[in-house]
């Protein structure tokens, strides 16, 4: 069994379509894939999965070709996203229109090959990404994650200090970098915003 196999073990080889095609394609040197996820609340288990956004980060590069947005189509009869809405602005109208969910992470996974995912929070992308292939391709999604929060979480802990939670927020520690503020709460641009964040710790010196 090779170091691949054993990483992953039985969930790769229980995967099955683009779930199966990620895990045959190797990780690329300095590939990554900014991903961020809008759902009904922070819970996989209990809350639902509306949209998902992502960019390429190739070196010190963002690729703005390879970035895509999708919104999830809801299932019949499935509850109402809520009061969720007044946070991302996907409405039950907007979730009716969106693609079939399958579909969607076929997208993802799509862009997801030979790269590590990036996000900030990755536990929240992670947790809903693997609900989604457990429900869609058999097994759950095991990569590689870099994680802008916990970066900036290290730096304060080098400091000898503990942050509040505030000052770990995406917008904020964008902030602190100079980065151009946007809207919070889409998808893509959320996604746009970390592997922004990413490039600008790299800039500043920060440990990988």
């Amino acid at each position: 069994m090779g170091i691949f196999d054993s990483m992953f073990g039985g969930g790769r080889r229980k995967a099955t379509g683009a779930l199966a095609e990620f895990y045959d394609v190797p990780l690329q040197q300095d590939r990554w894939l900014a991903v961020d996820v809008e759902t009904t609340g922070l819970d996989p288990n209990k809350d639902r999965l509306l949209s998902i956004g992502w960019v390429p980060v190739d070196g010190d590069e963002i690729i703005l070709g390879g970035a895509g947005h999708v919104v999830l189509r809801g299932a019949e009869g499935e509850a109402s996203v809520g009061e969720s809405a007044t946070l991302h602005g996907l409405t039950d109208d907007a979730i009716a229109e969106g693609v079939d969910p399958r579909e969607a992470m076929e997208m993802v996974l799509h862009a997801l090959k030979g790269r590590r995912l990036l996000a900030h929070f990755a536990k929240l992308e992670t947790g809903f990404l693997d609900k989604a292939c457990r429900q869609h391709f058999g097994a759950g999604l095991k990569v590689e994650v870099a994680d802008t929060m916990q970066r900036e979480y290290r730096k304060y802990q080098a400091a000898d200090r503990e942050p509040r939670r505030d000052e770990l927020r995406l917008w904020t520690v964008r902030e602190r970098y100079g980065l151009a503020p946007y809207k919070a709460h889409h998808a893509l641009t959320d996604a746009l915003s970390g592997a922004e964040l990413w490039l600008a710790q790299d800039a500043a010196g920060l440990p990988r």
